[in-house]
């Protein structure tokens, strides 16, 4: 009997099937590609921020090459505006640099040196995915305008003459269909608004009204970002394309901001790979001991920020630096440039301030005591976790972890660290296989509060977690993208919350600062009739389910994780899954947050309770 599987079941494969895309088609249907995840706005690396940041790299590389001393942004109703003060684009080419793929001036390193926007394609993709965009240029009493929609040219006015100042306004509309539901978020923008003033000291920013501006560099930057006290004055140093800023604290971990000509580099790459190596090395040389590197880096907080000609990045969202180069053909090498650099800089700073040189060397020399201290409990503490078969008793893992994954799907990779064994069966079932994985504690974690780390190789569930995580030696290797806590949303269930927060921040301060940890939102209720099924995370979303359904309405208010089926699981954790991220603020000293919420100030918090209590009726 003949076989006709392949024909009935195998799509025709013949020259009809050969399609070639125009630009903004392709990037509509990848914008994966162009802008990394979409995402809706709660994230700092969603969609709708790069494409802010595509037009904001123009006008910042117009500052950078010393035309216009102010940006003005503005977000309305999810439409943003920029305007710069720089030379304008050429009226005749406004379309092409809107329109054009691979086409831009900043081929051409005379007028563009050491500039961000490098493939012609940013603005394009700003263009391609915004249902409505506008651009005008302004350049010596002349202006030229263009209106696009979802890339496609709407109105195309004639060069006239005009009064504005030189310069380019940019105005567009994120694709509802392409982003859903989503909301710029105030703090995401201002932090990336003022990190562009704090890479170029005396460049004004109005966002909203609002001014941003720096005068000190990355010494801004540190104090805007550092939540401990530092050890010592922060150490700043320049020269021509390099600026660093350093100081130590009394924090676990490394903790580092990197820049590429205004990049920020989030995922580091080859000058943050070599400025750690050159630092260890300038200081172990310095004080002349066989330091460890570990124990030197130990609490460490700096920011790097170097101008690179012509700079390869690993993807067009230009997260991590692939140079090796400080110009593309020939010249000295980044390794060395930075390396000679902080030999000869922060060697003679460390010379010329011995009160700085001696709290250094007192913090190493303590961080080695430790590390000497708990050495032979981390080696039993290897060996336990390797004889517990996590993939049995603690850790149902995932297939391919963070670092396994490009692109889009590097966001996937998952572990979810939950309580129970009937929330850990239910997750266990409804996951992704794929990328996500579950840890399963056993009852309550231990407060770490004012332990040292020798707690976390002694406590086996903290030994355990942190061999899943792979965190031992730092978050460079972490093994998953989120750690999200799954907890009950009752009082149980929010004291594992805090005591995990608690370790994390006690120990691994930068899984939180780089945004790594978050927790799981479960639905509050089930709304349901015999037609349609509401899960409501709110009141408010019970409500507005009741008004949809009508009569006769079936209300479960769930107690706890262990009460959802698995097979209601998979809507909570998959493609629709809500998370909240944990973060850190300016004013949230580590120390002092944990004295407070995890001290022995028992009648302090208790007080507190008391004048905060919020007391909610039960709903059946």
């Amino acid at each position: 009997m003949e076989d006709n599987t392949n024909s009935q079941n195998i799509a025709e494969y013949g020259s009809d099937t050969i399609r070639t895309l125009d630009w903004k088609e392709h990037i509509r249907r990848r914008p994966g590609m162009y802008i990394g995840k979409l995402g809706d706005g709660a994230h700092p690396e969603d969609g709708i921020y790069v494409l802010l940041k595509e037009v904001l790299d123009n006008a910042i590389d117009e500052y950078m090459m010393g035309f216009g001393k102010s940006i003005e942004v503005n977000i309305e109703n999810g439409t943003v505006s920029v305007r710069d003060h720089g030379r304008g684009i050429p009226l005749d080419k406004v379309n092409d640099v809107a329109s054009k793929m691979n086409t831009g001036a900043k081929y051409d390193s005379k007028a563009f040196k050491k500039s961000v926007g490098l493939n012609g394609v940013g603005i394009k993709a700003v263009n391609a995915l915004s249902s409505d965009f506008f651009i005008e240029s302004f350049r010596e009493g002349e202006s030229k305008a263009s209106d696009f929609s979802c890339g496609n040219l709407i109105t195309d006015s004639a060069i006239s003459q005009s009064t504005g100042d030189n310069g380019t306004y940019v105005r567009f509309t994120p694709d509802g269909s392409i982003f859903k539901d989503y909301v710029y978020r105030a703090e995401f923008v201002e932090t990336l608004l003022k990190n562009y003033t704090f890479l170029n000291s005396g460049l004004l920013i109005y966002f909203n009204g609002k001014k941003f501006h720096s005068k000190n560099g990355l010494v801004d930057l540190l104090n805007e970002n550092i939540t401990v006290e530092p050890l010592y004055p922060i150490i700043h140093l320049q020269g021509d394309d390099i600026e660093v800023v350093i100081t130590h604290s009394n924090q676990y971990g490394e903790e580092y901001y990197s820049f590429v000509n205004g990049q920020h580099t989030t995922q580091g790459g080859t000058h943050l790979s070599a400025f750690r190596e050159s630092l260890s090395r300038v200081i172990k040389e310095f004080y002349n001991k066989n330091f460890d590197y570990a124990d030197i880096r130990s609490g460490i907080v700096a920011a790097i920020s170097i101008k690179v000609e012509e700079p390869v990045f690993e993807s067009q969202t230009k997260t991590k630096l692939g140079s090796k180069d400080m110009a593309p053909e020939g010249g000295i090498s980044i390794n060395k440039f930075i390396g000679d650099f902080l030999k000869k800089e922060l060697d003679n700073y460390m010379h010329k301030h011995n009160e700085t040189a001696e709290i250094m060397l007192k913090k190493i020399l303590d961080s080695e005591k430790e590390r000497k201290a708990i050495a032979g409990v981390t080696k039993l503490a290897r060996e336990r976790a390797k004889k517990a078969n996590l993939h049995n008793r603690k850790l149902r893992d995932c297939r391919v972890h963070y670092n396994d994954l490009k692109g889009d799907r590097r966001d996937d990779s998952s572990l979810f660290i939950t309580e129970g064994d009937s929330a850990s069966g239910s997750i266990t079932k409804s996951r992704n296989v794929e990328t996500q994985a579950v840890f399963s504690l056993r009852g309550k974690p231990l407060n770490s509060f004012g332990l040292t780390r020798k707690v976390v190789y002694e406590n086996e569930e903290f030994n355990l977690l942190q061999a899943a995580l792979n965190i031992e030696d730092g978050i460079d290797n972490l093994r998953y993208n989120k750690v999200i806590i799954a907890t009950d949303a009752d009082v149980d269930g929010m004291h594992i919350r805090l005591l995990l927060i608690t370790f994390f921040l006690q120990f691994f301060p930068d899984l939180i600062k780089k945004g790594h940890v978050y927790i799981l939102q479960t639905p509050l209720f089930r709304v349901r009739n015999k037609k349609d099924t509401f899960y409501c995370y709110s009141e408010e979303e019970r409500l507005d389910a009741l008004k949809k359904i009508g009569v006769n309405p079936e209300i479960t208010r769930f107690k706890g994780l262990g009460e959802i089926s698995p097979d209601e699981f998979r809507h909570f954790i998959g493609k629709d899954i809500r998370l909240d991220p944990v973060s850190l603020r300016k004013d949230d000293l580590v120390k002092d947050l944990l004295e407070f919420y995890m001290g022995k100030n028992t009648m302090e918090r208790q007080n507190f309770i008391i004048e905060n209590l919020v007391i909610e009726e039960d709903v059946e």
